[in-house]
């Protein structure tokens, strides 16, 4: 509520003129969207609000075996996505949020390939979502161009070790779990330089009472290990709809537009992830009318998009 950042404001602190990031899904699943849609942030900047921008785009191709939240997905060529980051001078950010990696599995070519890509682009910072300390360490070690973001598969729902992961030098950005998104009492007490790595998850459809999460990213981890265990079953009532965007609004954890705008900007946090891997173009075409573009041109992006006879939306 807007209450949070009045109470903010009474504190004492002022907050200097920021505009928001946002980190997206499907770096290489949604290729073709977004080889749409940003040229469209060019060509008609009145489109789209002027206080926000797209700062990153995430994820794993197929195959992955460092890769974790979800199983990746995506046959773009690497180096085709990363021209088109570069262009917009977007940062490129591999999911690579496996937790159940052991020092056999650092050597893997294709992972490494991947981040020396990324290592080696030499326009925006690229950077890593990681699980595993073990991984990190070596990331550091081995491509230290690359920046680290500590993943939401951590399941951080306590505060006290949220705040003890932000204070942790070596993450550029934390993903909190989305059910510290409104403990705005404790988030006003944050250090400025702990508020710019904070990176909200905004539009989480999973039920807040879900006691399965983290063993729902284990599954994940399992599977692109190639190891046995057991598949992991949603337990929520509505599980067989999948992912509702309407759904994951009407949670109180979901942080909208005006909330980003109203609210967590005011208290001087910049940092927003829109979650939507494996999600389909069409539902995170709407993630992009309502979190960057102007209700007055929604139509008009949909037209744009949707006209292209090469995308796959559904």
């Amino acid at each position: 509520s807007s209450a949070a950042s009045d109470v903010y404001k009474r504190q004492g602190h002022t907050v200097a003129k920021k505009i928001v990031h946002y980190h997206l899904p499907g770096l290489f699943e949604f290729y073709e969207l977004y080889a749409r849609f940003l040229p469209l942030t060019r060509t008609h900047p009145e489109y789209f609000y002027d206080w926000c921008d797209i700062a990153s785009i995430y994820g794993a191709p197929a195959n992955c075996l460092w890769g974790g939240g979800r199983v990746g997905a995506g046959d773009v060529p690497p180096r085709r996505v990363l021209a088109l980051l570069r262009a917009y001078g977007i940062s490129a950010r591999l999911t690579f949020s496996n937790s159940l990696l052991g020092p056999e599995h650092l050597a893997d070519a294709r992972c490494n390939r991947l981040c020396r890509l990324l290592a080696e682009d030499g326009n925006v910072a690229n950077g890593v979502i990681v699980h595993s300390d073990l991984l990190a360490d070596y990331l550091r070690q081995t491509w230290p161009q690359l920046y680290l973001v500590s993943s939401t598969t951590k399941v951080l729902t306590d505060f006290p070790a949220l705040r003890r992961e932000l204070e942790r030098p070596e993450f550029r950005y934390v993903v909190p779990d989305f059910r510290l998104n409104k403990a705005f009492a404790q988030l006003a007490v944050l250090p400025a330089p702990l508020r710019d790595k904070v990176e909200f998850l905004c539009n989480e459809c999973c039920r807040p009472a879900c006691p399965d999460r983290k063993a729902c990213y284990e599954a994940v981890s399992r599977k692109n290990l190639g190891l046995p265990g057991p598949e992991h079953r949603c337990t929520a009532p509505d599980a067989s709809e999948g992912y509702r965007f309407s759904r994951a609004m009407a949670s109180p954890a979901f942080i909208g537009v005006g909330d980003i705008r109203d609210t967590y900007l005011p208290m001087g946090f910049t940092n927003f992830k829109i979650e939507g891997r494996g999600l389909g173009s069409a539902v995170v075409l709407e993630f992009l009318l309502h979190y960057l573009t102007k209700p007055a041109y929604h139509l008009a992006v949909r037209e744009a998009v949707y006209l292209d006879a090469e995308l796959d939306l559904f």
